[in-house]
């Protein structure tokens, strides 16, 4: 069976899943609806110094990233569950085939919504905020919905290949959404550290105007597919080392 239609009955296994598409749903509304919190409560009015307009619009992208990173260990998990590997291997022998589309299937989706939701947070944060986000640039409003879309989706990678690894999406979740709480909320301040290099934190400097740190906007989210690529080669060596 050639690629394409590998990746069709993919992305029709995706369709098939009514938490997948909750989960894709829930990336648009978590982003949207904490960004409209964080712009409500923060903005040069409010008496904040090095007040950043950008990165309070998409504020709500650290909380949106969790249901994107839930979608890319469901999207995987399944595949273990009731022996659907093994039926998923009898058609595709080639695994290598099938796990590229099976990473196609889940970046493509999420890559769409999560530029929607990067236009959704840019469109309530600024409307929230008003004349305190008169500073944003249309260039900056443009990059951060592109970087949103990309963010998210190499996020949903990121924890689609630890997923295929570690064949369990509940280990994937233990793992990652602590690991993404902690960095954000606790280390989320410190630069200039090897915390730049966190798969997140490298990733959301495109989120901000101005930034102290080693990376930039563009080198951020390329740190960020380092560390997707790292858990996709290990979830591949897995998907081909082990048995269904």
């Amino acid at each position: 069976m050639s690629f394409v239609p590998v990746l069709h009955a993919e992305l029709i296994k995706i369709r098939s899943l009514r938490s997948l598409l909750w989960a894709l749903c829930a990336v648009v509304l978590a982003t949207g609806l904490f960004s409209a919190l964080a712009g409500l409560d923060s903005g040069a009015g409010a008496g904040e110094e090095d007040f950043d307009p950008l990165f309070s619009a998409f504020f709500g992208v650290s909380f949106g990233q969790i249901a994107a990173v839930a979608f890319g260990a469901t999207a995987v998990s399944s595949e273990f569950q009731g022996g659907g590997l093994r039926v998923t291997l009898a058609a595709v022998p080639r695994r290598g085939r099938w796990f590229a589309a099976k990473m196609v299937a889940i970046a493509v989706p999420v890559l769409a919504v999560g530029l929607i939701a990067g236009g959704v947070s840019l469109a309530v944060g600024k409307t929230v905020l008003g004349a305190d986000a008169s500073s944003l640039t249309w260039t900056e409003g443009l990059r951060g919905v592109i970087g949103c879309g990309l963010y998210l989706a190499l996020m949903a990678l990121l924890a689609a290949g630890l997923t295929a690894l570690l064949r369990s999406g509940v280990a994937t979740l233990s793992i990652l959404i602590p690991f993404l709480l902690i960095v954000s909320f606790v280390v989320g301040g410190v630069s200039g550290t090897i915390a730049d290099f966190l798969p997140d934190k490298a990733g959301q400097v495109v989120f901000h105007g101005t930034w102290d740190g080693a990376l930039g906007p563009w080198t951020g989210l390329a740190v960020t597919a380092l560390w997707a690529a790292g858990a996709l080669l290990a979830g591949a060596w897995s998907v081909r080392q082990r048995d269904a």
